[in-house]
């Protein structure tokens, strides 16, 4: 049986002001869409420039990925850094690292 990868992810902005979650299957491709956005379909991510990558989750089923998503996005912001930091206190930008696997 094949394995699936679905992601759930957290991107913020150069400053670390602004957090955004998503959901993806393939979270190579959607971090060089929020940054290129040539389709305009990532408004929030543009308008705050919000293409570094703080926080992921592999899902075998995307109706966990959904499921987890949605609870992420119903947190407060303190709660999202708390979620973060657990994985990375320093919210380093881990694009680099995605591209990399």
């Amino acid at each position: 049986m094949m394995n699936h990868n679905y992601f759930v992810y957290i991107l913020t902005n150069k400053n670390k002001t602004v957090v955004y979650t998503g959901v993806t299957n393939d979270l190579e491709i959607r971090l060089r869409q929020h940054k290129e956005n040539k389709e305009n379909k990532f408004a929030f991510t543009k308008k705050y420039n919000c293409y570094y990558l703080v926080y992921f989750e592999r899902f075998e089923y995307i109706e966990y990925a959904i499921e987890r998503e949605k609870e992420i996005k119903g947190w407060t912001r303190d709660k999202k850094n708390a979620l973060i930091e657990l994985k990375n206190e320093n919210w380093d930008f881990l694009n680099d690292l995605i591209a990399e696997e």
